[in-house]
């Protein structure tokens, strides 16, 4: 499986159990969208320490409006912020980037608490010193909270590259065109565009038994099977192939519909 990907590119394993091809996050982005977060975070306590100035009667209040307003800024926000967008804090959403597990899954509480309280230490307490460096050691990127949480750090924004779309194999036309295909999820659409692109760089058990994979996870999709002894390479180019032509026809539909609505619209424009 490790000849399919191309050098210094992560395998992003789906809800499918298939890989597509995202890089993990690079030194620079990290550090990029730390300082904004810490930026953030600072301004968070800042304003909870002038509010704490002014409302508290006396020392002790203020002494646990500073408690408060510190495990606000440095725990709460980036723990809530993280949870409510699957991975996304300010700092990552400017810079493109999200917290995944080390499954690929999205992040839960669980994952955005531990990488917080950790990042208590390693980011706010030791100025972000111990993060850099186990960020530049891993592979991946990972900082200690990464490693205690079983996360690390993907682009979100990636430009894909694809295979051009498989053509329709002859021997299947027929079948495809009165076959009941459901919407495919699309990673497993992108995966199988990829697996289909590069098969022929695979080695030969590789190649089997990933094509036979994808085609078991598409047939769920997909009805009647195809006919008897159809090879997986060509079932999943035949699907893929008319899933593409019914979407283009659903998109020119579509399009032509809206044409008609706003030429209506402007002839019945009130004067």
């Amino acid at each position: 499986m490790a000849d399919l990907y191309a050098e210094g590119i992560d395998e992003l394993v789906t809800g499918e159990a298939v890989t597509l091809d995202l890089p993990p996050a690079s030194l620079p982005l990290h550090v990029a969208s730390g300082m904004i977060d810490v930026v953030v975070g600072a301004l968070v306590m800042i304003g909870g320490f002038v509010a704490t100035a002014a409302l508290a009667p006396d020392e002790a209040l203020f002494s646990v409006g500073a408690i408060l307003t510190l495990v606000t800024g440095m725990l709460v926000v980036p723990t809530v912020v993280e949870t409510a967008s699957r991975g996304r804090s300010l700092g990552k959403l400017v810079t493109g980037l999200r917290t995944v597990r080390d499954d690929a899954g999205p992040i839960s509480f669980h994952h955005s608490f531990i990488r917080s309280l950790i990042g208590v230490v390693e980011i706010w307490m030791l100025t972000g010193v111990p993060a850099f460096f186990s960020a530049l050691i891993s592979s991946k990127g990972k900082r200690i909270g990464d490693y205690a949480a079983g996360t690390y750090v993907v682009r979100s924004r990636v430009t894909l590259s694809l295979a051009p779309p498989p053509p329709m194999p002859p021997q299947l036309a027929g079948w495809a065109a009165a076959a009941d295909i459901a919407p495919l999820p699309e990673r497993l659409l992108l995966a199988v565009r990829q697996v289909l692109g590069r098969a022929d760089g695979l080695a030969p058990a590789t190649r089997a038994s990933l094509l036979q994979r994808l085609a078991d996870q598409v047939s769920v999709y997909v009805a009647p099977p195809p006919p008897h002894g159809t090879p997986a390479d060509a079932y999943l180019a035949a699907v893929i192939a008319e899933h593409r032509e019914r979407d283009l026809a659903r998109m020119r539909r579509e399009a032509v519909m809206i044409d008609r609505l706003t030429a209506a619209g402007r002839t019945q424009r009130p004067f």
